[in-house]
């Protein structure tokens, strides 16, 4: 795949000529109306096998080929060329797809009362892509019971994907992780083997064969008491044939503390679990400022960490599947951002007629414009850009997958990259 940044006076066509693709396939890949104008800065994902590259001042084959993850003399092979001859600066060259490595790949849902057509469409479309579907979420109750979620057709897609049900099991109580339920269970064991017995026989009624625990908020005195209960639940779960994960916040130190952060001890996680669901996004998020959800160099600071604690072979990198709409200036507790895919951020551009601009530092896609009511916004979002710099990490760090939360928030060029990328694991 070929990602081509739109410039002033592109069009569909123009650029269908440049890569010998019809505007057709451009515009189905990407998912866009070829009626519609481009917008300057918008990402295309040219459906062509392996893709250009322009020399650029200072490049060698050595650079280019470290670049792109594939051998030196392979570039200079395909393209006619001697190893040891110099490239000239704007030349053209194609550069072969490289080896695809096998990953697994993740995906949260979260139904509510009602799914959405949306939703469910998002999911048959990822779901040849996914190695686990993951229904957000299990509530464990105050009597040891479990809130079901709305699991709808959810089942259904995944059977037909060779996909495996992941089961998420969280402590959420009114719509919001609660320290006080996680300690009325982590710190009484009779508790604990009711929950353990209705996480088991709920997983074998419905078909679940992962058993991922996202406990979140825990009070920082729980910690040592949430390492004893993973254990615990770990000698359990594998002894019915299941596999065991959990879900961890984003932290770059083992000392870090917070409400978020104490109670997550990584090394235990990593020697317990199979593999764990790193939560790299929501730098930006929905009640603070405007910034990039995942900016990859905080998200590197995570996973180099993570990788101080586990093996790669355990860690599933998250990664957001959507951006924010901030209304300026941003005011602590006042109007929250509005979350939007990467295919609507892309029409809201192009609506408001403004450029989309990259910041390479963080590797994020942003535009700002002002809404009709006279009031500026700023817009971070996803884009083919800076979801390939985040396949590029995985591969790396040598890390086992990724993680998307969540479903329903449509950005095609991402399953398109990811395919191209990696070969995904099935498991069921």
């Amino acid at each position: 795949m070929q990602i081509h940044v739109v410039q002033a006076g592109q069009s569909l066509y123009g650029i269908s000529h440049a890569y010998g693709v019809t505007v057709e396939e451009i515009a189905a890949a990407n998912e866009i109306d070829p009626n519609l104008s481009l917008v300057v800065g918008q990402a295309l994902v040219i459906p062509i096998t392996g893709r250009y590259y322009w020399v650029q001042p200072g490049d060698s084959l050595f650079t280019i080929a470290r670049r792109f993850g594939i051998d030196a003399g392979t570039i200079a092979s395909v393209n006619g060329l001697s190893p040891a001859q110099p490239l000239r600066v704007g030349l053209r060259l194609y550069i072969p797809p490289p080896p695809r490595r096998d990953i697994e790949s993740n995906a949260y849902v979260e139904p509510r009362e009602q799914v959405s057509d949306v939703v469910l469409q998002d999911t048959r479309r990822a779901a040849p892509l996914l190695t686990y579907l993951a229904p957000f979420s299990f509530q464990i109750q105050r009597d040891g019971s479990l809130r079901r979620p709305n699991l709808d057709q959810f089942p259904e897609i995944a059977a037909q994907n060779d996909v495996t049900l992941m089961m998420v099991v969280t402590n959420l109580e009114n719509e919001q992780f609660s320290a006080e339920l996680a300690g009325e269970i982590l710190n009484n064991e009779e508790l604990q083997t009711t929950l353990l017995n209705n996480i088991i026989s709920t997983a074998g009624e419905l078909g679940f064969r992962d058993i991922h625990f996202d406990m979140e908020f825990i009070s920082p005195n729980d910690r040592e008491a949430y390492n004893r209960f993973l254990r615990r639940a770990a000698e359990r779960i594998h002894q019915e044939g299941y596999l065991m994960s959990t879900a961890l916040a984003p932290k770059v130190s083992a000392t870090q503390t917070g409400e978020w952060y104490t109670a997550h001890d990584y090394r235990t996680h990593g020697e317990v679990a199979d593999f764990v669901v790193i939560m790299t996004y929501e730098w930006g998020y929905s009640g603070g400022p405007p910034m990039p959800v995942s900016p990859i160099n905080s998200v590197r600071r995570v996973l180099e960490y993570a990788l101080t604690e586990m093996p790669g072979s355990k860690i599933m990198m998250g990664q957001n599947l959507y951006g924010y709409d901030w209304t300026l200036p941003y005011v602590q507790g006042g109007e929250y951002a509005r979350a939007l895919s990467p295919q609507a951020a892309i029409e809201l551009a192009r609506r408001e007629n403004v450029a989309i601009q990259y910041d390479y530092t963080a590797q994020a896609p942003h535009f700002d414009y002002v809404d009709a009511e006279g009031r500026a916004h700023k817009v971070w979002f996803e884009d083919a850009r800076s979801i390939q710099a985040k396949f590029n990490l995985i591969k790396e760090l040598g890390l086992r997958g990724i993680s998307y939360w969540k479903l329903g928030l449509p950005f095609p060029q991402n399953w398109l990259l990811l395919e191209e990328n990696f070969n995904v694991v099935k498991r069921s």
